[in-house]
């Protein structure tokens, strides 16, 4: 059984201090909870507020991005060994809205995923389709490419580490969601892909979570399906009342 993980993607949102106020309204409902992996992933300026409000519990914080280098003349970047000093543990690459509007490619996710999990990092992968592949029958030949690429020069053993998110673009931001039976057969295509390309041992351990408004109220529906092993929360993770509930589902 994989334990599932519960991310939550603060996006461009939460000052330090409001990133200090949602740990202290999450905790309490969520302090003793060991069913599941809990992730914080707030803006880069706020990691080392949320590493210093989680600390003395089991929720651990991760990075919105990074870069696959080092270090170097790369001004605005920040890398996975930078990460790794503020206190993180995981880091999410290649989301959407990366992809969308700062170019990221799936090379380029290929390329900070091996920086990742060479320095030491979980990385969270994100993958999916736009609504107009998705309507031209083209959900899975786009899953299977983009997870091709990815998993790239990447060992067996290394993707132990590694947890892919599914994100249904069309279902982000819009109130859609892919039903629980769409979002399953979407996982096993991505787990399909990942036991080509990395061995069934590592597919079956594998953790791909799914990443398309998920809410209070399609949690359980979603946690419920055994392809799904747990979720990448936007909008839904930025009220620690609302993100306790997903938790707890």
């Amino acid at each position: 059984m994989r334990k599932k993980l519960i991310a939550a993607n603060w996006k461009m949102h939460k000052t330090p201090q409001q990133a200090r106020e949602f740990v202290d309204g999450l905790l309490p409902h969520v302090f003793d909870h060991q069913r599941d992996e809990i992730v914080l992933c707030p803006a880069f300026v706020a990691i080392p507020a949320t590493v210093e409000a989680v600390g003395g519990s089991t929720i651990e914080v991760g990075g919105q991005d990074m870069y696959w280098e080092k270090d170097g003349a790369y001004t605005g970047a920040v890398s996975a060994h930078m990460l790794l000093a503020a206190g993180c543990t995981h880091v999410i690459i290649g989301h959407s809205e990366r992809r969308q509007y700062f170019g990221e490619t799936d090379e380029t996710v290929n390329r900070k995923l091996r920086a990742a999990l060479t320095a030491g990092l979980k990385p969270i992968v994100c993958v999916g389709e736009v609504l107009a592949e998705r309507e031209s029958g083209l959900t899975e030949s786009i899953l299977r490419r983009q997870c091709s690429i990815a998993f790239r020069e990447i060992s067996g053993t290394q993707a132990h580490a590694l947890a892919v998110a599914y994100e249904p673009v069309w279902a982000i931001g819009t109130g859609k969601t892919a039903t629980p039976e769409l979002a399953a057969d979407a996982h096993r295509v991505i787990r399909a892909e990942a036991a080509q390309a990395l061995g069934d041992d590592a597919a079956s351990k594998m953790r791909i979570l799914y990443g398309g408004s998920v809410k209070p109220d399609n949690a359980k529906a979603l946690m419920s399906q055994s392809e799904i092993d747990g979720a990448l929360v936007g909008g839904a993770s930025l009220d620690p009342r609302s993100f306790a509930a997903i938790v707890k589902w």
